[in-house]
């Protein structure tokens, strides 16, 4: 009995520890594995994928059933970082890991946008994907590796997923294309890229460059799609060996009634072609849109009207889309009337809130930024305290999208993701035009409000944070302008319609969100959504060309509201000046307690920022007063210099001694005044001549070479007696 109890023990043990392991070269030595069957096995799919000791467990779970009246694919996807995994602990005050940061929401959107397009259209039962890091490595980043690990957990699941996907990170160093570079390169690197793709078509791009051309961005896209290859052979080899993976779930989330469907149709497609050929405004287009549909269902009898009202809606959304899609690829007319590559009409101004330290408005067509820049200092600099990613950000762009800006009422929840993302495109896109050094001593923070919306708001953020920044008076190298191109395609025809600066119906119903910005001279980020099958890589050449060309439209009128940064900043800006002190000053500066530097800071009515950077220690000075920050100098400067021998200081009496006094000749440097040399005459005592908080000129006649000691005479500096009575 006891045998067989130990059999049983074995043989669990060994069902848990077996996994089914596939193992691929990313094409350049290293190697990632992907494992399954061993973790989480109650999930609908689970797998670990490894690169050196970077480890991501990635599960997902769907419901059986699609919930009542859904038309939509109701995925989340989750990304988590775990302490443990970098062996920290978390900060706070709970010490547990809490809301998702904006480093794990931004990954959570890549692998989001490249797999929904994948799940069948007739799918509608919630999903959910969590991704999460359980080993961390410095040396790798973990982003590259999400896509991977989600799409791989769907293929070993018996989901319906049309997949396999995968991303790769892909980086030019010193010239040359590398995919997943170990993290100490990334700085070296001119172009960094998040590419997601199937092993035929591109689905995702996103990254930020240091102004690369055009036929640049495509090599590397294509570069990241011949390593992604590798990675969806791999998935598929490894599905191949899970039992059950290959047979997909049946489902049926749709009821149809095809009858109902051609009657719609036949009652509203030349309707719909009639309003989307006429030029129209967003509101008055939707209104006349709903228009036709309400027409339609009032000519029902109420029962059928109530009980179909949900397919009917589902029905009349693909109906118009088709009808609206034709009108752009038949009649190249867009909603609004304008041509394919026609730019919305543009209005600008700066200097418009008179408080602030910068302000921009940016409007185009029926969309408008107004946007903030403040200046601060390093105490205002951002804390990253991630699992992967520590350490601190002066530069921050935070993009606000309220409900009015549509003409909707909602609840306002906070920041919600999409304002995560389309926030980090515009800061990616102004990033390498922002100042270092010298150049620019402060902490910016940038703000965009958008206060209207019809298409390409991220775009309208990157556009006024341009003006905004020139009017603060920040030197950027150059003005940064962006703009969103959609593209209208029919494969079977072979028709295609590239569209610059999209509307929000376009967005939504068209085949491709491409976000481009740049300078005059290169781009500086991109975001790309492709929505369709099979896009030649000469329509993504035409695409940015034709992106290009309304660039340099758009920073044209905006040079209209500011050509370059102003000269100065703002009167109400704080002022910064630097200075740079040897490190073992650093402690001088700031005194036992803090007890110099807040001295000088409450004397002064200044801010003095102290960080230690190599051999040396940088001081921020900070005020609205020059007078305040000369005053500011010259004590530092007194801090830290070093006694000269022949020097005359003006310093005060801290202490009486029999033998002498000690005097106070430098911030924190006292000398030996001794009593022989008060005055040319003899002194019974110091304080017959000298008394304690009395202001003095003394000169440093010697320096002792083994204590450092100073000796200090005064008496040099009096005429001798023998002097007086000549005279």
């Amino acid at each position: 009995m006891e045998k067989a109890k130990n059999y049983a023990s074995t043989k669990l043990t060994n069902r848990y520890m077996q996994g089914i392991v596939k193992t691929f070269d990313i094409g350049d030595g290293r190697t990632i594995s992907i494992e399954t069957g061993k973790l989480a096995k109650q999930a609908d799919g689970a797998v670990v994928v490894k690169m050196d000791n970077t480890m991501l467990l990635a599960t997902v779970v769907a419901r059986k059933e699609a919930a009542d009246n859904v038309d939509f694919m109701p995925l989340t996807v989750e990304y988590r970082e775990k302490y443990a995994a970098a062996g920290r602990f978390p900060g706070g005050f709970f010490k547990r890991e809490s809301r998702p940061s904006d480093y794990e929401i931004l990954i959570a959107r890549l692998v989001d946008r490249a797999l929904r397009p994948l799940f069948p259209e007739d799918f509608h039962a919630e999903t959910q994907v969590i991704i999460s890091l359980i080993s961390s490595d410095d040396n790798i980043l973990p982003d590259a590796l999400a896509g991977l690990a989600a799409s791989a957990a769907l293929m070993v699941s018996n989901i319906p997923f049309q997949g396999p996907i995968s991303e790769v990170r892909v980086s030019r160093i010193d010239g040359q294309f590398v995919v997943n570079p170990p993290t100490s390169e990334l700085e070296k690197a001119d172009m960094d890229l998040i590419v997601a793709a199937s092993e035929d078509n591109i689905m995702m791009v996103e990254g930020e460059m240091n102004e690369v051309g055009e036929e640049d961005l495509i090599e590397a896209i294509k570069f990241a799609h011949d390593h992604i290859k590798i990675q969806c052979r791999a998935q598929l080899e490894l599905a191949a060996l899970v039992a059950g993976a290959a047979e997909k779930r049946e489902y049926c989330h749709e009821t149809n009634d095809a009858e109902l469907k051609e009657r719609l149709r036949s009652f509203a497609y030349n309707r719909i072609m009639d309003v989307a050929s006429a030029p129209s405004a967003k509101h008055e287009r939707s209104d006349a849109f709903a228009a036709i549909k309400d027409e339609f269902i009032a000519s029902l009898d109420e029962e059928e009207a109530r009980e179909k009202a949900f397919m009917i809606s589902r029905y009349y959304h693909d109906i118009e889309k088709e009808a609206v899609r034709n009108v752009i690829l038949d009649k190249r007319q867009r909603l609004d009337g304008r041509k394919l590559d026609e730019i919305r009409p543009i209005w600008c101004e700066v200097d418009y809130l008179p408080s602030v330290h910068g302000s921009a408005i940016f409007t185009r067509g029926e969309t408008q930024s107004l946007t903030t820049v403040t200046l601060g200092t390093k105490l205002d600099e951002q804390l990253i305290d991630g699992a992967v990613i520590e350490g601190k950000v002066n530069f921050m762009l935070h993009y606000n999208f309220p409900p009015f800006s549509t003409g909707e009422v909602k609840r306002i929840m906070g920041t919600s993701r999409r304002e995560v993302g389309h926030g980090n495109l515009a800061l990616r896109a102004l990033k390498p035009v922002i100042p270092n050094g010298e150049d620019n001593p402060y902490t910016i923070r940038v703000v965009s409000d958008i206060l209207e919306s019809n298409g390409s708001s991220s775009m309208a953020t990157v556009c006024a944070g341009t003006m905004a920044l020139m009017d603060a008076g920040v030197k950027l190298k150059k003005p940064v302008s962006g703009i969103a191109m959609g593209l209208i395609s029919d494969t079977t025809t072979n028709r295609f319609a590239v569209l610059s600066d999209i509307l929000g119906d376009e967005d939504h119903l068209g085949d491709m969100d491409f976000k481009v910005t740049g300078t005059k001279d290169g781009i500086t980020a991109c975001q790309m959504d492709i929505k369709v099958d099979g896009l030649p890589y000469e329509v993504l050449s035409e695409a940015l060309q034709q992106a290009k060309r309304g660039r340099m439209h758009i920073l044209d009128e905006m040079a209209k509201a500011i050509t370059a940064p102003r000269e100065d900043y703002k009167p109400h800006v704080p002022r910064i000046v630097k200075m740079t002190i040897p490190k073992e000053f650093i402690g001088a500066v700031i005194g036992p307690g803090g007890k110099v530097i807040q001295e000088m800071q409450r004397e002064t009515d200044s801010t003095i920022v102290i960080e230690e950077v190599g051999d040396f220690g940088i001081i921020d000075i900070v005020s609205n007063n020059k007078a305040s920050i000369d005053a500011v100098r010259e004590k530092i400067k007194r801090i830290v210099a070093i006694p000269e021998i022949g020097t005359v200081y003006h310093g005060t009496v801290k202490n009486i001694t029999a033998f002498g006094a000690f005097i106070e000749v430098l911030p924190g440097k006292d000398g030996l005044l001794h009593i022989s040399e008060i005055d040319w005459k003899r002194l019974d005592k110091v304080e017959d001549a000298l008394k304690v908080g009395q202001e003095i000129d003394v000169k440093l006649i010697d320096i002792d070479s083994k204590t450092g000691k100073l000796k200090l005479s005064r008496k040099v500096l009096l005429p001798k007696p023998e002097q007086t009575n000549k005279q």
